[in-house]
């Protein structure tokens, strides 16, 4: 049975602005640029640089701004802003070739070559005399080879892949045999299976001395002992005292342990920053600017509003001519929002970004880690009036030049804690302390969490050991057993 009842609901709903907005806020630089670039390519009503002056006589123009702003213009409801925000459109020049017409001489961007780790190694294997199936093996080890230089899968392994992948039908113990030939190859140590073994196969290049015949056996019979720094087992072990120990370990502390980083032709992908805002200290105050390329300059075509007048003027008009207005109408709008949208943008940086430098003074004015004060996310947020969200679009993927470096901006937020003295202090400071304290230690006797937590109280910090050990592995620093050193 079919019942009809009224039901009152409160919910919220981002407009298209909003929904614009916040996707361009979380884009770093050059992210921006390039969803700039889409959108001018996609949005023929958009246009970049300075608008061009006009004559001050030109009515079209003085006039064009209330036609397009009358009772027609199109509501938000018209567009679909799934479509519109989807990278699904796609124009029809840029599925073609060229953009070139015939007279045009075509020119190309040349580009780099280079040779890849493995076909260096590939190149190298042809110095050696072997059959076609050694060949294969040979070729399918080094295929195995990653990027640091190692083999990371069992041998049986590879008996089997060579056997279904290359028709090659061998034995283990003919692919241990082909596999100390990809061990002769450079850079040394390439093919190990462990760090062991590429440590192993590093030592027996060099040339024979007792600091290297030392070497070598404590990697073939201690290296657990040696990973671990048990010092004294090992001079008990190999019957030597601390100076032929200290010699031998010098030789291991040379190896690559990453043997395939070493190799320049390596073609890897290297991430560019650019930051986001500068920090510059002039006459000893703060001045912060916005990197130039966050406020572009964009207008919306002058033609497109010309031609939505043309139509909107014709009295009959056709089927076309409407759909014609229609999609002049939306990609006006497009224009503005998006134009609305990158000044909504520079600003929200640029506010954000000078709260966290006036909180933060104490620390742009001296470099000095130990005066970050305490701030949050919320802080932040609560000065500027802005969205908790909104700050951290803006903190996690931005950069900030300062006269200490560039540093990404979330770095500058931390916890906190209360001093002895009853102040609250940021958990950086006792970090950056803790950090000062090992590395000042006496490397022969390095010191316990324990002692360090001591340490820490006497300076007015008191944490506990726990505590401790937390930020030492936040700062990616050994426990005091491999911090040792003879």
């Amino acid at each position: 049975m079919l019942k009809q009842h009224l039901q009152f609901k409160l919910s919220q709903k981002l407009s298209p602005q909003q929904i614009q907005l916040m996707k361009l806020i979380q884009l770093p630089i050059i992210a921006f640029e390039q969803r700039l670039k889409q959108e001018l390519e996609e949005n023929p009503a958009l246009e970049g640089g300075k608008e061009e002056t006009v004559d001050e006589f030109d009515d079209d123009l003085d006039n064009s701004n209330e036609d397009y702003s009358d009772s027609e213009t199109i509501n938000s409801e018209d567009i679909n802003v799934d479509e519109y925000l989807s990278d699904d459109e796609i124009p029809d020049y840029r599925t073609q070739a060229n953009n070139y017409s015939s007279d045009d001489e075509e020119k190309s961007m040349p580009y780099a070559s280079g040779t890849s780790f493995t076909q260096h190694l590939i190149n190298q294997l042809n110095t050696f005399r072997l059959n076609d199936e050694e060949r294969d093996i040979a070729e399918f080890l080094v295929g195995s080879v990653d990027e640091s230089g190692y083999i990371r899968r069992s041998i049986s392994d590879i008996m089997d892949d060579l056997a279904f992948t290359q028709n090659v039908y061998t034995t283990e113990e003919k692919i241990k045999e082909i596999l100390h030939i990809v061990h002769d190859l450079d850079p040394a140590g390439v093919g190990a299976r462990n760090l062991q073994e590429c440590l192993k196969i590093q030592l027996h290049r060099k040339s024979s001395s007792p600091n290297a015949e030392l070497a070598i056996d404590i990697i073939e019979n201690a290296f657990d002992q040696f990973t671990k720094k048990h010092y004294k087992k090992l001079m008990q072990k190999f019957n030597v005292n601390e100076e032929q120990l200290k010699g031998a370990i010098n030789q291991i502390e040379h190896l690559n342990p990453k043997p395939g980083g070493s190799y320049s032709g390596n073609n890897r992908i290297v991430e560019h920053i650019i930051p986001d805002f500068a920090i510059k200290i002039v006459d000893g105050e703060l001045e912060l600017t916005l990197n130039g390329r966050n406020a572009p300059e964009l207008h919306v075509s002058r033609e497109y509003n010309n031609m939505l007048k043309t139509y909107k003027d014709s009295k009959d008009k056709s089927k076309s001519q409407k759909e014609a207005v229609l999609f002049i109408k939306q990609k006006l709008d497009a224009a503005k929002w998006f134009i609305d949208a990158i000044k909504q943008r520079q600003q929200t940086l640029f506010v954000t970004m000078s709260a966290i430098m006036h909180y933060q003074k104490d620390y742009f004015l001296s470099g000095d880690e130990r005066k970050l004060k305490p701030m949050i996310l919320k802080d932040i947020a609560d000065e500027i009036n802005m969205d908790v969200s909104t700050v951290s679009r803006v903190a996690n993927s931005k950069y900030v030049d300062t006269p200490y470096g560039t540093k990404l901006i979330k770095e500058f937020f931390s916890e906190s804690m209360t001093n002895d003295q009853g102040e609250e202090v940021s958990t950086r400071e006792i970090k950056k302390i803790l950090e000062t304290v090992i590395e000042e230690e006496n490397k022969k006797k390095p010191l316990t969490d324990e002692t360090l937590a001591s340490i820490l109280k006497d300076k007015g910090y008191p944490i506990a050991r726990r505590t401790v050990a937390k930020y030492r592995e936040q700062l990616d620093i050994p426990v005091a057993r491999l911090r040792k050193k003879i």
